[in-house]
């Protein structure tokens, strides 16, 4: 009982970070895109906003679940080392958003949130953050 106790804290307790960095990464997307992201997404059906929230959470998760997976048995130095490497995944990833932004024309986050057609840029996007997030995944384990 007393291992079905600790490993049920010990999920709630991944769980409560790994929502939190996907938090995060809906924040970064919301901060990287211009217009409020749940109204884009939720009332006028943006799917270029779409797009960019769901593989931002779909990479954010990813390097978690590795993080995890790979972590040590102690639960608060396994909580560290999760959060560290969510923490640079999704700084990795901004950085990523910003080098794109930088050798394509015009303003890249507005490219992807105008209208509700994803704009072709937009698989780019989400490449290029999947592809990160399994680099750092990959350098996790």
């Amino acid at each position: 009982m007393n291992d079905i106790l600790h490993e049920g804290g010990a999920t709630l307790a991944y769980g409560a970070l790994g929502i939190a960095l996907m938090a995060l990464g809906f924040f970064v997307v919301e901060v990287t895109t211009p217009g409020r992201l749940g109204h884009q997404i939720w009332t006028e059906g943006n799917r270029g906003a779409a797009l960019l929230l769901a593989v931002k959470l779909l990479g954010t998760g990813m390097i978690v679940t590795t993080a995890i997976v790979t972590s040590d048995s102690d639960l608060s130095e396994g909580l560290v080392d999760t959060a560290v490497y969510g923490l640079l995944g999704i700084a990795l990833m901004v950085v990523a958003f910003y080098l794109l932004d930088m050798i394509t024309p015009g303003r890249l986050g507005a490219t992807l949130v105008d209208g509700a057609a994803v704009h072709p840029a937009g698989w780019v996007v989400a490449a290029a953050d999947l592809a990160v997030a399994a680099i750092v995944a990959g350098a996790v384990s």
